[in-house]
């Protein structure tokens, strides 16, 4: 033998029924902390914040590069003018 039963209620009355705990008001306070925190996240990508905060490093690097391209540039022009 089976019963079928529909119940047509809201997701509060649902709660209220089985005697569960009203969440929403920890729900929103939640969000509205990872909304501020993504904001803020969010901020500290901007084109100009990136370049602000890594210009710096990426210019260091720059020329650690160039350094080394050179050397190995003015290493290899010192063998070739030795063996002449």
């Amino acid at each position: 033998m089976k019963f079928h039963i529909d119940i047509e209620c809201s997701p509060q009355e649902a709660r209220a029924f089985f005697g569960l705990p009203d969440v929403e008001p920890m729900q929103k306070a939640v969000m509205a902390d990872i909304e501020q925190r993504m904001r803020t996240a969010i901020a500290g990508i901007e084109p100009e914040a990136l370049m602000r905060n890594w210009g710096p490093s990426m210019m260091k690097g720059f020329e650690e590069l160039q350094k080394t391209f050179w050397g190995g540039m003015g290493g290899l022009g010192m063998k070739d003018n030795k063996k002449d």
